[in-house]
């Protein structure tokens, strides 16, 4: 993990089109703004961990239909 200081307004650069800027300090919380394209999703840990854990639920929880015999041929009534 690589840590760097910043002050209020400074930047970080990741890659060539990310960026993180230190918005405001107050007490013990750090509000931060991130700069990406639309492309790259941007979650708090939380959040992540949350809808990573949902996928995973819902991924175990997923029916498992039948298979179809696409080779059976058909009588016609």
């Amino acid at each position: 993990m690589l840590i760097l200081s910043r002050k209020i307004n400074e930047k970080i650069m990741i890659g060539d089109d990310i960026s993180v800027a230190i918005i405001e300090i107050r007490g013990d919380q750090v509000r931060i703004g991130v700069d990406a394209p639309k492309s790259i999703k941007v979650f708090r840990q939380e959040v992540f961990d949350a809808i990573k854990a949902e996928n995973k639920a819902a991924a175990q929880s997923a029916p498992v239909l039948p298979a179809l015999d696409i080779d059976a041929k058909r009588e016609v009534l």
